[in-house]
């Protein structure tokens, strides 16, 4: 029978969840398996990867063939290295101790990697957060001022109505006040020039009528 590591899709619509698993190479991708090895998680950065080392390394001894995405999960977990290293053992290339140490030293390395790029992550992340920060208080800074402004144009537009009254109502005034003294120029005048025109022929028709009372009385003695 031949065997295949390959990955099992599960998990929902849009969110891929795998486990890795031992599977007969005539089985449906998601159907029956001969052993679960570990899981995939690709949705995270970086990628999750639970694997059990010996379970897959075990497989491989026993000649299972991983697929592609497999083989590089199974590398960048030490499974093919540990794989190559139990061979060397065998062959007498080198003592059990020194895969050991060879492996451990290759995951000390890897590890630090892993930490490193999750590092450069979170610093991306910050930057990215501080600078989205000061993007919103630059755009707070700019809504606040253009209200201000909008407000001052308030203001002033208002200030000018209200001078503009204001003059409306003294230049109203002023011409009323101009308008009743003239009205009241135009009456009064003609009726004091008539009264002077008149008053000399009043006082000489007072001034005859002695003079004619006299002459009436002594032509009746």
């Amino acid at each position: 029978m031949s065997v295949k590591i390959r990955l099992q899709r599960h998990g929902k619509k849009g969110k891929p969840f795998y486990w890795i698993v031992a599977a007969d190479a005539r089985a449906k991708r998601d159907g029956k398996f001969l052993e679960k090895l570990g899981t995939y998680n690709p949705t995270a950065n970086p990628a999750i990867i639970d694997l059990n080392l010996d379970k897959a390394v075990q497989w491989l001894h026993n000649g299972a063939q991983p697929t592609d995405t497999a083989r590089a999960i199974l590398s960048y977990k030490g499974a093919l290295l540990k794989h190559h290293l139990d061979g060397g053992v065998r062959k007498g290339a080198l003592t059990q101790e020194q895969a050991d140490a060879k492996l451990a030293k290759w995951l000390e390395e890897k590890a630090g990697k892993v930490d490193a790029k999750k590092d450069g992550l979170s610093k991306k992340q910050a930057e990215a957060k501080a600078k989205a920060l000061k993007a919103e208080k630059e755009a707070n800074e700019k809504r606040l001022a253009k209200a201000a402004a909008a407000e001052t144009v308030e203001e002033v537009a208002e200030e000018v109505e209200n001078v503009a009254d204001e003059t409306v109502a003294e230049v109203t005034e002023t011409v009323e006040n101009t308008v009743e003294e003239t009205v009241a120029e135009v009456t009064e005048a003609p009726a004091e020039e008539a009264v002077a025109e008149v008053a000399p022929e009043v006082e000489a028709a007072a001034e005859e009528a002695p003079a004619a009372d006299e002459a009436s009385e002594e032509a009746e003695a």
